[in-house]
């Protein structure tokens, strides 16, 4: 039997998940009609940049680029989208905590995590999963518990499918796509609530994200995210379009190379919702996001990154808000002058991981090349390199994204902090290191250029 590629499941997924959130969600289509026009306007604007695109083959997948995310209640519900996202070729890259900025879940990113897989979808999912333990309240945290240990959020038929692709190793073709319609279940938005109005009310009341996660029949897809190549241009449009966006754009400032990732977003839709009882009510936590990512930072990169945008929050003392936005974005570009503004220099200093490109007119002179010649041949033009991009998230500008969304002046407090191995033991598995995978692409490219060079070493001979 031939199984379907999860590569293709996963694209098939991402493209019927898209069509299914425009349906919900009107104003994201507007979106994407935007980031569209922007892209468009870039690559027209710059030969540079799209030749860049596709040197790393990102120009094909810009248009199809999405990421979601989901909040999930259990560990069983945890376990279960792991295996689910494994049928189309997602692991869980990275772990994020977003506690100590007031957000009680901690997260992963399911995702693709090689090259070529990303080439044909790059989708991803940044899951968090709910800390019971940090309700306050002990009977209101207990009826969490009760509430959400009562509800299935997947249907019969998708746990069945995964089971069958776990024993057999694949899916078919047909069995592949009854997976899509079935997963897509446990994403789509159900109006009708499984709770009273007022346990909806308390679990408001303690955290409007709680009562996003527990009071609903399923964790319906909160964001889709397109990925635009200017986003500052996307802010001031969505403006212009009557699109509320939030008050700053999260990450680093604009600059000539972009670094790590920028977001921002429309503020969450207030949608009308169905309590026990057939009481109406409102709900708002889902909301259009856009993203611009740049080149996947070193571990010397992100130290640098991290100790500029922590002076910068120092300097503002204060969280972030309307008010405050262009302050903070003028502290943050001055900052941000100490991190170097050209792929030149980002890669002199290690600072960026990149892909390494050989000119194939070059004839090479009859030695062992090793990783030590590549500075003279980078010199001499022999050598090219193209920024790897980053793939994954920051977890400030996730909580910033979450907060804009539950509204500025929600912040709360917890003592307690991370716990990656709790997580981990919900997921019934490790998330993979993602700059251990940034690693791995670099120097896949450095050996096929040091094999290229010396093969032709050896036909020269």
């Amino acid at each position: 039997m031939s199984w379907i590629n999860p590569d293709l499941i996963r694209a098939k997924f991402s493209k019927t998940m898209s069509d299914m959130y425009q349906q919900e969600v009107p104003l994201y289509g507007n979106l994407i009609d935007l980031v569209h026009e922007v892209n468009t306007a870039e690559l027209k604007n710059s030969k540079c940049l799209e030749q860049q695109l596709k040197s790393t083959n990102e120009l094909e997948r810009l248009s199809e680029e999405r990421h979601g995310a989901i909040r999930l209640g259990t560990a069983e519900e945890l376990f279960n989208m792991r295996r689910i996202f494994a049928v189309m070729g997602m692991y869980p890259v990275g772990y994020y905590d977003l506690v100590p900025a007031g957000v009680p879940v901690h997260a992963t990113a399911f995702r693709a995590v090689d090259a070529k897989s990303l080439a044909i979808s790059p989708f991803r999912v940044f899951t968090s999963l709910l800390r019971l333990e940090l309700i306050e309240n002990e009977a209101l945290r207990e009826l969490a518990s009760t509430i959400l240990s009562e509800r299935q959020i997947f249907t019969t038929e998708a746990l069945a499918l995964t089971k069958k692709s776990e024993d057999q190793g694949g899916l078919s073709a047909t069995d592949a796509e009854l997976f899509v319609q079935e997963v897509l279940e446990t994403f789509r938005w159900h109006s009708n609530a499984p709770v009273a109005r007022d346990i909806y009310d308390a679990l408001h009341d303690q955290h409007r994200l709680i009562a996003d996660v527990v009071a609903f029949r399923g964790p319906h897809i909160n964001h889709l995210t397109p990925r635009t190549l200017n986003i500052d241009a996307v802010q001031i449009g969505m403006k212009s379009n009557g699109i509320p966006p939030k008050a700053v754009i999260e990450g680093p400032p604009s600059r000539q190379c972009p670094i790590l990732l920028r977001q921002t977003s429309f503020k969450a839709l207030e949608e009308p919702v169905f309590f026990k009882g057939e009481i109406e009510g409102f709900h708002s936590a889902r909301f259009g996001e856009i993203e611009q990512r740049g080149i996947a930072l070193t571990s010397k990169g992100r130290e640098l990154y991290d100790s500029l945008l922590a002076s910068t929050r120092k300097i503002l003392n204060a969280p972030i808000t309307e008010a405050n936005a262009s302050e903070y974005m003028e502290i943050l570009a001055k900052q941000f002058e100490a991190f170097p503004d050209s792929y030149d220099e980002l890669q002199e200093q290690g600072l960026g991981y990149f892909y390494y490109h050989l000119d194939n007119h070059y004839q090479p002179d009859q030695k062992t090349w090793t990783i030590e010649d590549f500075p003279a041949l980078i010199a001499q033009g022999v050598l090219a390199f193209s920024p790897i991009v980053y793939e994954d998230f920051l977890p400030v500008s996730a909580a910033g994204i979450f907060q804009s969304n539950l509204g500025d002046n929600v912040h709360s407090e917890y003592q307690s902090r991370s716990n990656q191995q709790q997580f981990e033991a919900s997921l019934g598995a490790k998330v993979s290191d993602l700059i251990e995978i940034y690693e791995k692409i670099q120097n896949e490219s450095i050996q096929q250029v040091l094999s290229s060079l010396n093969k032709k070493s050896v036909l020269t001979a």
